[in-house]
């Protein structure tokens, strides 16, 4: 019997496939994150919307008004997002994307014309922050753990390719006659948001979220049609038995919702930790001045430098292949490099590159001032190969099962606030105090380095159970997380219960468990492995759920199928996600 299909795929083709619809919902993402930079200066924009010549403020509010629709839309999908579903909350965050697009172009001069404009962005970025809350929850659910890291990287570098394309269609456009210049890019848009939509309504949902919500059946099906198996086949049964049990085990099975007051919780699951360490990396992200450069490259050029309109959209668009570029680097080097020193050489990158910016523009001559587009080339370029995907990983990884979808939208949320604080104080900053805008950065990512060293663990190479165990590890044994991630052996999947067990985990799946004890660290591995071989009946068959196809009594959870299974959904079936 053929594996059940969707779109007429499955297996390898149909993983594709879900991968590249989410990954053109970031594309989505950095198009429009680039696409004002080249139009908000252009005189044909400024003279169909007055209020914005010459006026650096309200630059500033046109492009920032963006972020406060993109803030609202996380804040939307935390709410009802575990309600929504990822399949229908891609659907209707692109849809809503469609209408702001819509409500842009179609301004007419001598009718509000900048009021229809504002309404638009807003209600795009409402459609937007509904989609990159939602995006990397759904592709992590997909995935299998080997590649996990490498498609949410992939999607983070896409931004920077969003980014590419809104620059040189602005620059295009720019030859054009005035309706052209600015409503062609904007409408070039409604080419991303139909490649999402349509697709998206044909492929499976998140396999996590429909057993969530108790939807077994079709569970199956996307489990048997993802990992291409045959319907109700061992693996996919098994595969199926792993996800509810982490469930299970983090109280979600069959809960709808989570509350947000499990953000809040602390004990060995260190839940708040972990929300503040994926929300602390888009933070970070933000007031490192990374939109400060993508938004307003142009203007930067022409009011530090001194280059007219023309050459400085044509300068932006040489750096955003920079980007584009170094973008493609993390894909190979994230799991070989790591995430903690990415974003250590992220950081001292990013300082020294607003150093020589700041340095080269202070007296104010326009041969040194040349010296500034080094600066600020190289700094795209550090943040390109770092800081761009990285904050985008880390807390779909950080973040236990039981929050993950939550935990995320507070930290895209955290993402679009500062988006906004940063893309609407920058022109201000630029004409108000000149190179100070770009000795601020210098200090901001300087600040970046201590807490990343002392606070940021290492998930590289980890499975997601590993990463619980290591916060686990650190407050059981009051340790630091990252000695704990440094300390913590990598585990084989036969391990992984083993040490679950010493640090409390697997007890909360309904398991009898008896604590291991003390043991020296130089003997850890061995101790933890006996336990597990003496003392461990499988805790996923521990109590009879009712569910089809599974059975009472111990069975054996072979390496090959936990490690070939689905992401997180599988590869976290015995972590505690609490």
């Amino acid at each position: 019997m053929a594996p059940p299909k969707f779109m007429g795929l499955s297996g390898r083709p149909l993983s594709i496939m879900v991968s590249a619809v989410a990954t053109t919902g970031f594309l989505l993402f950095g198009y429009d994150q680039g696409v004002m930079s080249g139009i908000i200066t252009a005189p044909a924009f400024n003279n169909m919307f007055p209020e914005t010549k010459d006026n650096s403020t309200m630059q500033g509010f046109v492009t920032a008004i963006y972020e406060i629709g993109c803030l609202a839309g996380a804040m939307t999908m935390l709410w009802i997002g575990d309600l929504l579903g990822r399949r229908r909350g891609i659907i209707v965050g692109a849809t809503i994307m469609l209408l702001g697009v819509i409500i842009q172009v179609t301004a007419v001069r001598n009718k509000s014309p900048l009021a229809q404009l504002i309404v638009g962005r807003v209600v795009m970025g409402v459609g937007n922050g509904m989609n990159t809350s939602t995006i990397p929850t759904y592709q992590a659910e997909c995935s299998k753990t080997s590649n996990r890291g490498l498609l949410i990287c992939i999607e983070g570098g896409v931004i920077a390719f969003g980014t590419l394309i809104a620059y040189w269609i602005d620059y295009g456009a720019s030859y054009g006659p005035d309706d052209l210049v600015w409503r062609f890019p904007i409408a070039f848009q409604v080419i991303f948001a139909v490649l999402i939509i349509f697709p998206m309504m044909f492929l499976p949902e998140s396999p996590r979220w429909l057993l969530s919500h108790q939807r077994v059946a079709e569970a199956d099906r996307v489990i048997a049609a993802i990992r291409g198996y045959e319907e109700g086949s061992p693996e996919a049964l098994l595969e199926r038995n792993l996800i509810v049990d982490s469930l299970r085990a983090s109280g979600g099975y069959g809960q709808k919702s989570t509350p947000v007051k499990a953000l809040f919780t602390h004990g060995k699951t260190q839940h708040f930790r972990r929300m503040l360490l994926g929300s602390s990396a888009q933070f970070f992200q933000q007031v490192g001045g990374c939109n400060a450069v993508i938004y307003y490259f142009p203007i930067l050029f022409e009011e530090s430098i001194g280059t007219d309109h023309n050459l400085s959209l044509l300068l932006g668009g040489v750096n955003m292949v920079v980007y584009s570029i170094f973008a493609t680097t993390s894909w190979f080097i994230v799991e070989r490099v790591g995430r903690r020193k990415m974003f250590l050489v992220g950081s001292v990158g990013q300082c020294l590159s607003m150093v020589i910016t700041f340095a080269c523009l202070i007296n104010g001559k326009e041969m040194t001032a040349r010296g500034a587009a080094v600066g600020l080339f190289t700094y795209i370029a550090f943040f390109g190969a770092t800081w761009l995907p990285l904050p985008w990983l880390y807390p779909a990884e950080v973040n236990p099962i039981k929050t993950r979808a939550k935990a995320n939208a507070v930290s895209t949320c955290v993402n679009w606030l500062f988006n906004f604080v940063i893309v609407m104080v920058t022109p201000i900053m630029v004409s108000n105090i000149g190179w100070g805008t770009y000795l601020f950065f210098a200090a901001t990512n300087a600040c970046f380095i201590p807490v990343i060293y002392f606070f940021y663990p290492e998930t590289a190479k980890r499975s997601l159970e590993e990463i619980d165990i290591i916060f686990a590890k650190g407050h059981a044994e009051k340790m630091s997380y990252v000695r704990a991630a440094k300390e913590l052996p990598h585990l084989q999947p036969e391990e992984i219960e083993g040490y679950a067990r010493k640090y409390g985990l697997v007890g909360e799946l309904g398991d009898s468990t008896t604590d291991v004890g003390s043991v020296g660290e130089g003997d850890e591995r061995r101790d933890v492995e006996n336990n597990f071989s003496g003392q461990s009946g499988n805790t996923m068959n521990s109590s009879d759920d009712g569910l089809p196809g599974r059975k009472p009594g111990p069975s054996v959870v072979d390496e090959g199928g936990v490690e070939g299974g689905l992401g997180d959904g599988v590869n976290a079936s015995r972590k505690a996600d609490n």
